[in-house]
């Protein structure tokens, strides 16, 4: 049965009396968990056609299984003048996505303005960029629900743009789906002129196409970046530790130093130097193992290791006189055969220190 209502004498709006369930691939099993009714209200004021706070908290609660404490704390984030249209358009064009009534709750709740958005105009075509790009099933679901802020930037002016100048510098459509999955903000961060900049400073440092491609599906992240923070990382690489462009571990260099503020580092470096290793052994070490500054492998090998070794030499125990970078490559179990075993005697309690310092 239809109900025609009219505001003022002109017909407003025409609603099923009845219940309808979403369909999407021909499968009614999950859908029928959305069996919504459209309570739109209504008035002859200047509010006319919107959902009022009231409603909307009814609706989420009622449609989406929102606590009512989690209902008002979305609806809180909404701005009350605007018009929200049939809020089940966009559960169905959610659902015809991939998306299961957990998902479609944690995304709402995270960014209640997709009820705003129009489906047809806006969701959809965007939708359609990922998809254009080979994303699909859970992979598409999943870059929509770690970044819903991509639906807010402008097709035309930004995710179109952004795309091309991924696709000009990773030189396909799967490689630029795989930069997405690991940085999946890569489509809302900002302008994709910051990324072309980025491009061109590791083409003046000498990097070849092959390279920068590497780099950027490696460190996805590090080319958003402002151009004069990343400018100052290639020189930081290069002259500060050493490392020229076209050795491998240029990239893994680079990535350890992004990773975390200068502050940060510095104070790392100090901690080899409390060890009693220069400048000259710290700058070897890291251009031939860089991931060594990471927090990761300082406290898990490099600490414990030259913490055996300075107990060595404070007992003026002769050992090998292995440089830095060649004692950290070790694997554990060589390590402890040149650098514990053999002093089981003299110090007795050396390998079970050793070992408490591995433990997580």
């Amino acid at each position: 049965m239809v109900m025609l209502i009219r505001f003022r004498g002109k017909a407003a709006l025409a609603l099923s009396a009845h219940s309808s369930k979403f369909h999407c691939n021909g499968s009614g099993h999950l859908l029928s968990l959305y069996c919504f009714r459209s309570q739109f209200l209504y008035s002859t004021t200047s509010t006319r056609n919107r959902i009022s706070t009231h409603f909307l908290i009814k609706y989420l609660v009622d449609s989406l299984g929102f606590s009512k404490k989690e209902a008002i704390s979305t609806s809180s984030k909404l701005t009350p003048q605007k018009t929200i249209k049939n809020p089940d358009l966009l559960l169905n064009f959610l659902i015809q996505t991939g998306f299961d009534k957990t998902q479609i709750k944690k995304l709402v709740f995270r960014e209640p303005r997709l009820l705003y958005r129009d489906v047809s105009r806006t969701l959809i075509p965007k939708r359609q960029c990922l998809v254009d790009l080979g994303l699909s099933g859970s992979d598409l679901v999943s870059v929509i629900a770690k970044d819903p802020n991509f639906f807010e930037r402008s097709l035309d002016t930004h995710l179109r743009p952004t795309i091309g100048c991924l696709r000009r510098i990773l030189g396909s459509d799967e490689d630029v789906v795989k930069a997405i999955k690991r940085a999946v903000w890569l489509l809302s961060f900002g302008t994709h002129h910051i990324m072309e900049t980025n491009v061109l400073l590791l083409r003046n440092y000498g990097f070849s196409d092959l390279m920068i491609k590497k780099f950027v599906l490696r460190n996805p992240t590090s080319i958003t970046k402002n151009p004069e923070w990343f400018k100052d990382l290639l020189h930081r690489v290069e002259k500060d530790f050493r490392v020229t462009p076209d050795s491998t571990t240029f990239l893994y260099g680079f990535r350890a130093l992004a990773s975390q503020k200068k502050s940060t580092l510095e104070k790392k470096i100090g901690i080899f130097k409390s060890f009693g290793w220069s400048d000259d052994h710290i700058v070897e070490m890291f251009s031939k193992l860089p991931h060594c500054v990471a927090f990761s492998e300082l406290e898990k090998r490099v600490i414990p290791r030259m913490q055996v070794l300075k107990i060595l030499d404070e007992k003026k125990l002769k050992r090998r006189k292995w440089a830095l970078y060649p004692v950290l490559v070790l694997t554990e179990s060589k390590f402890i055969d040149y650098f514990v075993l053999p002093y089981k005697d003299q110090i007795p309690d050396l390998y079970e220190s050793h070992k408490k310092t591995l433990a997580p």
